[in-house]
């Protein structure tokens, strides 16, 4: 009875099992483009939220852990080789799940920044080629006026 595990092991193993198959759902969504800053945002708010989550079930994962090392001294060699390969499934799982969570928060990140950035630089763009529009729509100075046409060309 030593090298069996705790009823709390499987439950804590079920619990993580589906909070791992869950997360890896919601992080395969395909990456579309976005060009909608509210939506990144939604989605960011989204993923930090898993990592938080992910963050809480590290106990889980710890505890699942430790008690495999436990049962490993008192289990025969192949009872502890089937828990110790269950949990390094897991364990890669795991870390996979993990990394690609910091990178999908990166790479949103990063994208924000040059959408906001794109978004400022369409501002100044349309703002500047109004003035320009304006400007082009003002009549010309007379021939004569020199004064009137250098000061065109400066603005020009």
């Amino acid at each position: 009875f030593d090298s069996l595990p705790p009823a709390h092991y499987k439950e804590t193993m079920s619990t993580i099992l589906m909070w791992i198959q869950q997360s890896e759902t919601k992080l395969s969504v395909p990456q579309v483009a976005v060009a909608e800053y509210e939506v990144m945002e939604q989605r960011l708010r989204e993923l930090k939220a898993l990592q938080s989550s992910l963050q809480e079930q590290q106990k889980g994962l710890n505890y699942l852990s430790t008690t495999v090392e436990d049962m490993s001294k008192k289990a025969p060699a192949e009872v502890s080789q089937r828990y110790r390969s269950e949990i390094e499934v897991i364990l890669g799982r795991w870390r996979k799940l993990s990394a690609q969570l910091v990178e999908h928060c990166q790479k949103l990140e990063e994208l924000m920044t040059k959408l906001q950035r794109f978004q400022n630089d369409t501002k100044t763009l349309k703002k500047w080629m109004a003035e320009v529009d304006v400007f082009l729509k003002e009549e010309w100075p007379a021939l004569g006026d020199s004064e009137a046409l250098e000061k065109q060309l400066e603005q020009c």
